[in-house]
């Protein structure tokens, strides 16, 4: 169950992802309080927040402001999962479409130089069960093994920077199934494609990674470019 900040975040940081509280605008706590019907203490958290995620600046004589687009946090998870939610889902979906297409296949090829043969088995049990979900049409299910698959896949390359992309790629993936941009029964080449990377990284053959996750990548760019 929310916290009442947590409610509040909810409401609050769309608002300001999506322009309803336009850059420069200036709140206060009080109008917080009275806006949500929640304590000054609450209000604060919510601040400090949106704070960390470079959203709004509060100082003490000035209030707390707006800050422009340019200074948000873009890999916050929350930022991505509000812009996903807005009117600029398709552009912000295609922004990170691009970002995966530039990181995921370096990272499966990665993957495949340094897993261990565990690790290649996790990640071909993976495969497997998005092939048996995917294949039944249980979207909810075929989603949760995708967002394991690829934040194993991400781990697996060494690169912590790529690492440290997992909640972005996740916010990502169930962005597109929360809005029910994926079709009804996952693509079958798709699903055969995350079998190839599997097989590639359990392997130990990185371009044969490479290849095979850039085209599950081209696809989704595709994907987004006719959305």
């Amino acid at each position: 169950m929310a916290t009442m900040h947590e409610e509040v975040l909810a409401s609050l940081g769309p608002r300001i992802i999506d322009g309803s509280l336009a850059e420069g605008t200036v709140i206060t706590l009080e109008w917080l309080g009275a806006e949500y019907a929640v304590s000054r203490t609450v209000a604060r958290e919510v601040v400090q927040v949106l704070a960390s995620k470079h959203l709004v600046e509060s100082r003490r004589r000035t209030g707390i402001r707006i800050r422009p687009a340019t200074d948000w946090s873009s890999y916050d998870p929350a930022v991505v999962r509000w812009r996903l939610d807005g009117e600029q889902r398709t552009a912000h979906l295609r922004e990170l479409s691009q970002l995966r297409a530039a990181v995921e296949p370096a990272s499966a090829a990665l993957a495949a130089e340094h897993a261990g043969a565990d690790d290649g088995a996790a990640l071909l049990r993976l495969a497997h069960d998005m092939e048996t979900t995917g294949a039944a049409g249980d979207l909810q299910a075929f989603l949760e093994h995708d967002v394991a698959f690829h934040r194993r896949l991400l781990h697996l390359s060494g690169n912590q920077m790529f690492a440290g992309l997992c909640d972005v790629v996740e916010e990502v993936l169930r962005g597109r199934t929360d809005h029910d941009l994926m079709p009804p029964r996952p693509k079958p080449e798709a699903r055969r494609l995350h079998l190839v990377v599997a097989e590639a990284v359990a392997a130990g053959e990185p371009e044969a990674a490479r290849s095979a996750m850039t085209a599950i990548c081209t696809e989704v760019l595709r994907a987004t470019s006719n959305d």
